[in-house]
């Protein structure tokens, strides 16, 4: 009851957010405006934005493939990529919930324990948070004058971001290559926690040094930092493309490094605990076009409508694709009966 209570007050309040920014993002603009606009767009930047968006995912999936190369080294980027989609499209629907599903659905195709897998969905959290705050920082080493408009200073101090980028490079991958240290010293200290948490806290630690292990094979830490890099590259891709279809690079003379700065506003956007980025992305990223980039209020609005719709049903259609394809049933993963369930 009080699991249920609190899901029930996590998803009210998810969806409370969205709604929230969804106000913020359409006050005062006009909605047939925003619709001629939208459907005016060729059919064809969808193809092209959808394949995009897919090829983005496919990275992510080629990722995790080295995350898990300690658990099973053979593990098929088909099911990888699978699993992946097929997480997504339940985030789409309940927030979160599809990291825990993703673990059960390796397991059904791939035969590998959920604990161990969960372990690795947890340090691809990390390696997200992480290349964004230095990708973020990057960006504004490089690109720190629209931020200008808000902040003078940043354009004088640009070099201090690229020495944070630096030196949180080197401490991570220090950390990475030497995880084995860092939880050992972890378990150490242990007898903090109350008894009856302490066997699931060690297994918790056990299950994402997995994860980390990967970086002790040869070539793995080179590749999961290669394809981390790619993952956000791709990302400012995606928010670049639709320039042409607005004609942002002729009005408003935004470039690959204006796409840049946007998905610093993006990332931002979608680690709002807001359905799929629904709302919190329309209005950080419309917001952004308008303030630092001076795009029209409504051409910025219908941009962030027709991008983030484009994300949406990408995940969407290629997750219920493998949904049914791989006979996923989310009532077979709720089953408390299973010993190896990550929630149990």
């Amino acid at each position: 009851m009080k699991s249920f209570l609190k899901n029930t007050v996590s998803t009210v309040f998810s969806i409370g957010l969205a709604a929230g920014f969804l106000y913020l993002a359409f006050r005062g603009k006009n909605v047939n405006e925003l619709w001629h606009s939208l459907i005016d767009v060729h059919w064809s930047w969808f193809v092209i934005l959808f394949l995009g968006s897919a090829i983005s995912h496919v990275i992510r999936a080629w990722r995790w493939k080295y995350l898990l190369y300690p658990i099973k080294p053979d593990i098929s980027i088909r099911n990888t990529f699978s699993v992946t989609m097929i997480g997504y499209l339940i985030n789409n629907v309940v927030p979160r919930l599809g990291e825990f599903v993703r673990p059960y659905a390796l397991k059904k195709l791939e035969g590998v324990s959920k604990s161990a897998t969960m372990g690795t969905i947890v340090l691809e959290r990390i390696l997200d948070l992480v290349t964004f705050a230095l990708v973020t920082l990057l960006i504004l080493s490089i690109y720190a004058e629209p931020f200008a408009v808000w902040f003078p200073a940043m354009a004088e101090f640009e070099w201090l971001f690229f020495v944070a980028a630096l030196v949180m490079t080197i401490v991570f991958g220090l950390i990475f290559l030497k995880a084995d240290v860092l939880f050992q010293f972890l378990k150490k200290i242990l007898f903090l926690f109350p008894t009856n948490l302490r066997a699931n806290v060690e297994k918790i630690f056990d299950s994402f040094l997995s994860g980390f292990q990967a970086a002790k094979h040869p070539g793995n830490f080179f590749m999961i930092a290669v394809t981390s890099l790619l993952i956000w590259i791709s990302y400012i891709v995606l928010l670049y493309i639709p320039f042409f279809i607005y004609h942002f690079h002729t009005t408003n003379a935004l470039d690959f490094g204006s796409a840049a700065v946007l998905q610093v506003a993006s990332g931002m956007a979608f680690a709002m605990p807001t359905p799929s980025g629904i709302g919190s992305y329309h209005a950080f990223t419309s917001f952004t076009l308008t303030e630092l980039f001076r795009v029209d209020p409504a051409q910025a609005l219908s941009y962030a409508v027709y991008t983030h719709a484009v994300g949406f049903l990408t995940t969407t259609i290629l997750g219920l694709y493998y949904f049914f394809v791989d006979k996923i049933h989310v009532d077979d993963f709720m089953s408390k009966n299973d010993s190896d369930n990550p929630l149990s």
